[in-house]
């Protein structure tokens, strides 16, 4: 079949010959001026970094649309396993759920790009908000005398699809053990699964704003992007120092029959292998890995990912 020449369009449309090839260049320019759309499946926690810093950079550094969906890391790669989504790039704190895409062949490495630690954080509003300002101070209440109060009001997400909800169990189990107070975890936290204390993601930090939790945990970035308090928990309990790996292995949480334990909380970046735009994929986790987004990771309080090694299948 012959290709209907410019010519012929231009007078079915009644347009001028210079008229129509003029507006044909400029629609095929615009077409390959239009940035690539990159799909980022992210953990929930990195939302302020991802839509404040990483969207705009990204549509600098590489042309790229950015388009994210932030979400528990667990939940997400639960997604992107069954094929439920199919995004270009997934992003995920600790090591577990970057593994589960890995097994699957939905990833052929992930390349360490942050780290942070649990801290928690508490609502200015709140009727705690003073006993935690000094919590930290000689003479004042200990952060953990304070949740233990009755009537205390602590935010966590759910650990079942969330690292972060894992983390703070993990964090008070731990806190347990540092402050010689074996019944902490069930005085702060009750049940593992606790719904009372158990809310969305975004919702946890939005709920701390409004006064209507006293306090929650949290990774340090996440605080100091909402303008919120927080106390800096020990390293010991933190999960933030991967030389304290052992020691943190001691704490373990039962999940429908599986038992897990903790790791350092590290970020983690993977190109997926059916990434709709594989290319830009992989370029966009090679940037995350520079010093550019290093930048970006810092003025968000990210700390670097240490001696964080690449995972592999």
């Amino acid at each position: 079949m012959k290709k209907p020449r410019i010519g012929s369009f231009c007078a079915r449309f009644a347009y001028g010959f210079t008229a129509c090839v003029a507006l044909i260049t400029f629609a095929a320019q615009a077409f390959a001026a239009s940035p690539t759309p990159l799909e980022v499946a992210y953990a929930g926690s990195m939302g302020a970094l991802m839509e404040r810093g990483i969207r705009p950079a990204a549509a600098r550094a590489l042309g790229a649309e950015f388009r994210g969906r932030a979400q528990g890391s667990t939940g997400l790669a639960n997604l992107i396993v069954a094929g439920s989504i199919r995004p270009d790039v997934f992003i995920a704190v600790t090591p577990g759920p970057m593994r589960t895409i890995l097994a699957a062949h939905k990833a052929a490495e992930a390349i360490p790009v942050a780290a942070t630690a649990v801290v928690i954080a508490y609502s200015p509003r709140g009727r705690f908000a003073e006993k935690l300002a000094h919590a930290t101070t000689a003479g004042g209440t200990p952060w953990w005398r304070v949740l233990e109060t009755p009537g205390f009001r602590f935010g966590r997400t759910d650990p079942r699809i969330d690292p972060q909800g894992l983390s703070i169990i993990f964090a008070i189990q731990l806190a347990a053990a540092f402050y010689h107070q074996a019944e902490l975890p069930e005085r702060i936290l009750g049940a593992t699964i606790n719904q009372s204390q158990i809310f969305q993601e975004p919702e946890v930090m939005a709920r701390l704003q409004a006064g209507q939790l006293d306090a929650s945990s949290a990774y340090r970035t996440q605080p100091k992007a909402y303008g919120l308090p927080f106390i800096d928990l020990p390293a010991e309990i933190n999960l933030g120092d991967a030389a304290m790996t052992d020691r943190y292995r001691q704490a373990a949480v039962t999940l429908d029959g599986k038992v897990h334990h903790p790791s350092p909380l590290v970020f983690y970046a993977a190109a997926l292998a059916d990434a709709p735009h594989p290319k830009l994929a992989a370029r966009f986790v090679r940037w995350l890995g520079g010093s550019d987004a290093r930048a970006f990771f810092a003025r968000y309080h990210y700390d670097g990912p240490g001696d964080a090694k690449p995972l592999m299948p």
